[in-house]
């Protein structure tokens, strides 16, 4: 399933034409698993900490991308439930970041009519973190353009546990469990599966990150570092997924007619 924009405006068309994508085949739901912020900073005789700052401007960038393609839902991987065991400052400024930028962008997201929400373990977050999430969480006024979804003390194998339980609280029969159960029992339940996953800094992993979603999704690994990650690459992972044949285990379509 592409994005249910069928009908971009002309101004959009022409960008994303220009750029070598067809508006029509966009991705519904993408999800990115922002990586590099440590060895950009490194590189720069700095702490990491350094980097996380900076990869504030990716977000921005990446957030526009998807509303300038018409990407439905954006899935970022923020924090994971293993980065708890991360050095306490570090851990403590990336809470204090996620607090700030959520207070100085959740005016502007509501602007461009983006919905913001997150995925994962929120009650383990500081409570300013779950205060500052609960306010922002209302969204825009008018039209809904993107759901900006923060994967925030998260793992899929978390997810799954979590699934799991709840499914024997509900006391199902083995019979009664069916992917589609499955699905309705994740904390993506209400959402599409993502069509494409981009991973940067050059790790070929997914990094225990939506296993069960990420079923049948298009990989894109990009050698750039996060903070370095603009519209430009977005459009490259958009090309990418578009120039692959989806074929969910299918045989290929010159296969077919062979």
């Amino acid at each position: 399933m592409t994005t249910p924009n069928s009908h971009p405006n002309e101004a959009r068309q022409r960008t994303l034409r220009a750029a070598g994508i067809d508006p029509h085949r966009v991705p519904e739901h993408v999800a990115v698993i922002m990586d590099g912020n440590g060895r950009w900073a490194k590189r720069r005789g700095e702490e990491r900490v350094f980097g996380h700052a900076h990869g504030v401007e990716s977000v921005r960038a990446t957030v526009e991308a998807a509303l300038e393609s018409g990407v439905r839902f954006l899935t970022l991987y923020a924090f994971s439930t293993e980065n708890w065991n991360r050095p306490k400052d570090e851990v403590d400024a990336l809470m204090d970041l996620l607090v700030q930028t959520l207070v100085q962008e959740a005016m502007e997201l509501g602007s461009k009519g983006v919905r913001l929400r997150a995925i994962g373990d929120v009650d383990s977050l500081p409570k300013a973190c779950q205060e500052q999430l609960e306010r922002v969480k209302e969204g825009p006024q008018g039209e809904v353009y993107l759901d900006l979804v923060l994967a925030l003390s998260y793992s899929a194998k978390w997810e799954m546990v979590e699934a799991i339980r709840s499914m024997m609280k509900d006391d199902l029969t083995p019979e009664q469990i069916l992917p589609s159960t499955i699905d309705g029992y994740l904390q993506t339940a209400d959402l599409p599966d993502p069509e494409l996953m981009i991973r940067t800094s050059g790790e070929h992993r997914i990094s225990n990150f939506m296993l069960w979603q990420l079923a049948y999704a298009e990989l894109h690994f990009t050698s750039v570092l996060w903070p370095d990650f603009r519209m430009s690459h977005f459009f490259d992972a958009i090309r990418d997924f578009q120039n692959r044949e989806r074929r969910f285990g299918a045989l290929p379509q010159s296969t077919k007619t062979s």
